[in-house]
């Protein structure tokens, strides 16, 4: 059988992968083993190592204020920057040069600087320019970075989504008479939505892992901060990571999912142009129309 995309594996191919897919299941268990043996010979196995995770102190004190942190932080990045970024998208594509040249500035700029710079100007900024107390610079400091290199990429992606639409949508909407307004926020913007929303979502992770820079490098007491205070009180610092990491994991993975969600039912929720018809109905217009057309020729 012969696919659209590729042709479908003969005998051969099939032993291959089925060759690769042992290999490869072999070698990934060798290193599981290696990695649990040797953490068991340094003695990272031991059960007074794990324990503090299954006591509540170290999860009221320490990591959930820390994950509160990292979600306060990452959910004020997300809704500043992505009206932000549909802003500066849309205006890179604006017929007045003197719209599209500024925002091209601003989202070539920002997006050419490492995000931590930008947190650590930030942070200068919060300190020699304005009163923001130093217990909350760190959170300021955090969005602000998170904002300005976010809502740039996020620019480039909703641009990127609605060029990617057929050039027929928005002249099917200029030929009825629509300006470009209307035709960017009835016709383009909801399609473009559903082509976007990957590439939105992965952004949307990157936000979410990279307010642990906040934390290494301002003091930001976010998730990977606060572990760092665990590890140091119950010395256990291999644990820590690898709880934190796994807390990171299923974030992730609920975010994602989520998306997957709601990318589904905006497909479903587009298949559909109008109401339904039925048999009866269909039948109904027809007689209708019939009967139309014999009156119309009985009257001529």
């Amino acid at each position: 059988m012969t696919s659209v995309l590729y042709d479908a594996p003969g005998p051969r191919a099939k032993r291959r992968n089925v060759i690769l897919s042992v290999v490869f299941v072999a070698v990934l268990a060798l290193v599981l083993w290696w990695v649990y043996k040797t953490m068991d010979d340094k003695g990272q196995l031991e059960w007074s190592l794990w324990k503090p995770f299954t006591q509540s102190e170290a999860w009221t004190t320490y990591l959930l204020p820390g994950l509160a942190d990292t979600l306060k932080a990452a959910a004020l990045a997300m809704v500043i920057a992505l009206p932000l970024g549909a802003v500066l998208g849309i205006a890179r594509m604006s017929d007045h040069r003197w719209v599209r040249g500024p925002a091209a500035v601003v989202v070539e700029f920002f997006r050419a600087i490492p995000v931590l710079l930008l947190m650590l100007f930030a942070n200068e900024f919060f300190a020699r320019s304005t009163d923001v107390t130093s217990t909350d610079r760190p959170l300021y400091a955090v969005v602000t970075g998170l904002v300005l290199y976010n809502a740039s990429v996020l620019a480039e992606v909703v641009r990127a989504g609605i060029l990617s639409l057929p050039k027929g949508q928005s002249e099917a909407a200029q030929a009825i008479g629509l300006r470009k307004s209307q035709v960017m926020g009835s016709i383009l913007l909801p399609q473009a939505v559903t082509v976007m929303l990957p590439a939105i979502v992965s952004q949307l992770v990157v936000i979410v892992k990279d307010t642990a820079l906040g934390g290494v490098m301002l003091g930001f007491t976010e998730l990977l901060n606060s572990r760092g205070t665990l590890a140091a009180n119950y010395a256990n610092v291999v644990q820590s990571f690898i709880v934190v990491a796994i807390i990171y994991i299923v974030l992730n993975f609920l975010l994602t999912s989520f998306a997957s969600w709601l990318e589904g039912r905006l497909r479903r929720s587009k298949r559909s142009t109008g109401a339904v018809l039925g048999v009866d109905d269909v039948d109904e217009l027809n007689a209708g129309e019939v009967g139309g057309t014999f009156a119309t020729g009985a009257e001529k």
